[in-house]
């Protein structure tokens, strides 16, 4: 799991794919078979066995683009290959390249007015901007919504623009955009920034003066960081044409528009802003690792399954990361989910819509993989996917949890369908009997898990998802997330859980209903 959702990520169409291709005939519906008898097929020893591999010195902890991870790569390709599980995509190719790049910390400054401002002290940013601006744009918050606009009636192609956090709020406090006094995603401290990156990007806007001092303090932490370690960054190649975002404080914002506080609309302000930043970057060869079973009656509706290759690699004094729990377990976990579905298949037993089996790459750089699947290139299209089950960290126990072992945490299963809620518990009561634990679910929870692994980039595109996680442990991202503290007990019934659930979407009559709004 990533630590946080990294800012990084955000300073950087999709394909239709043929659903032609198969292995095997399409047999009968799975209607009447038992799940049952395939997730039997889901057992600790093979688990055991395959974690024992994939979270082994040998494998150097899977740092992004890293041999370790071409290691894991390949060892997740040979067992769908073992399968006769076909790659999901046209070209036979189980590996979807992820075009990513490393840049370090730009170097340089920003003048306005004559006056200096320090990187890393005024402003915080990861990409470059060089030029001689004679403007800004005050454009409020930088929202652009059906509900509401900033950008209504202003010019800002090619330039720079200055935009606050938050949102805007009625009279009565609630706010514009909900109608309730719940934010909406343009005001969430996680998802706001890309969400104003994408507006200003559209827009035509160079680049993006950003007041927001939760983030500021936030990602001046990862920036100072960054510096002293003399670490880069990785992000798309196609970030290159984004604007660039930058994180300023109210000072620099007054020495823009003295009355910054009290600006009440859209405001072009004459301004000499000289930007020096320069950075070079340098390609970075990773990829996706995605394999299907296509559906019987359905085979244009997906259900992805998902989880991520990576891990953190080797640390500055030799010590090696394993990731077992982190996201070894959740990699296993979708190997024998695999397995099960197979059995099925070969059985006579094909699920009724296709079933994706996502490996991505990259979540711990900021949830780069997935990404790159909804955002950039997805194998199948996302108004045909039904749902994602994201499993990350489901071999361990939480120490600050109390109560039964037998737990796992949920995360996101109501957020945008009661019906997916509904028919996750109801399958786990039926098959596995976990306590299913919500303490991470609050839209209150500090930790902010919902943004930090790869479901959330399929949720911000209306897909339901549930997430399945338990929590984190003083082992985690250090080296002593190894092989020999899972508990394979724990893991085997959560990955039937995952499974059973998996096998219901993809066989009910109907399609997972999404009946709650997203903002």
């Amino acid at each position: 799991m990533i630590k946080y959702l990294s800012i990084a990520g955000l300073f950087l169409m999709a394909s239709c794919h043929s659903t032609s291709k198969t292995t095997s005939s399409v047999t009968s519906s799975t209607t009447t078979a038992d799940p049952a008898v395939y997730a039997a097929t889901i057992t600790e020893s093979e688990l055991k066995e395959h974690l024992y591999t994939y979270a082994s010195d040998e494998f150097e902890g899977r740092e992004t683009g890293e041999p370790g991870q071409k290691m894991a790569v390949d060892y997740l390709r040979q067992h769908y290959l073992d399968l006769e599980i076909p790659a999901a995509q046209d070209n036979g190719d189980y590996f979807q390249k992820v075009p990513l790049e490393m840049a370090k910390l730009p170097k340089g400054a920003l003048q306005i007015n004559g006056t200096d401002y320090t990187l890393g002290e005024d402003f915080i940013t990861f990409t470059p901007l060089e030029g001689n601006f004679n403007e800004v744009v005050y454009a409020g918050y930088g929202i652009d919504d059906p509900e509401y606009s900033d950008y209504t009636g202003l010019d800002v192609e090619g330039k720079v623009v200055l935009v606050k956090a938050g949102e805007p709020a009625n009279e009565d406090g609630t706010f514009i955009l909900t109608g309730t006094d719940r934010n909406s995603s343009w005001g969430n401290m996680s998802e706001g920034p890309n969400m104003r990156l994408v507006a200003a990007k559209a827009k035509g806007v160079k680049a993006i003066l950003f007041v927001d001092s939760e983030n500021f303090n936030r990602y001046g932490r990862y920036y100072k960081r960054m510096k002293s370690n003399d670490r880069g960054r990785l992000g798309f190649e196609a970030d290159a044409n984004n604007p660039a975002l930058i994180l300023i404080n109210e000072a620099m914002a007054t020495a823009i528009f003295t009355k910054f506080n009290d600006l009440k609309g859209p405001l072009t302000q004459e301004t000499n802003l000289v930007a020096t930043l320069e950075s070079s970057n340098e390609p970075i060869s990773t990829e996706n690792v995605v394999a299907y079973i296509k559906g019987a009656e359905k085979p244009d509706e997906y259900l992805v399954i998902s989880s991520h290759l990576d891990h953190i690699g080797v640390s500055k004094d030799g010590s090696i990361n394993n990731g077992a729990d982190d996201d070894g377990s959740g990699s296993v976990a979708m190997l024998e989910i695999a397995e099960a579905f197979q059995t099925a298949v070969e059985a006579g037993h094909r699920p009724k819509r296709s079933v994706v089996f996502l490996h991505v790459t990259g979540e711990e750089k900021g949830l780069l993989g997935s990404r790159y699947y909804t955002d950039y290139n997805p194998v199948f299209p996302l108004e045909q996917t039904v749902a994602n089950l994201n499993i990350d960290m489901i071999g361990r126990i939480d120490p600050k949890r109390e109560g039964d072992r037998n737990y796992v945490y949920l995360i996101g299963s109501d957020k945008l369908s009661s019906d997916l809620h509904k028919l996750s518990e109801e399958i786990n009561d039926k098959y596995t009997n976990i306590t299913l634990d919500y303490t991470y679910n609050d839209e209150n929870d500090p930790n902010r898990f919902y943004y930090r692994s790869d479901h959330y980039n399929f949720a911000k595109n209306n897909i339901p998802i549930i997430f399945y996680f338990n929590g984190t442990h003083d082992d985690y991202h250090r080296p002593g997330d190894t092989p020999d503290k899972i508990n394979y007990d724990l893991l085997t019934n959560r990955t039937k859980l995952v499974f059973h659930t998996a096998w219901a979407v993809a066989n009910r009559s109907e399609r997972v209903v999404v009946d709650k709004d997203s903002k």
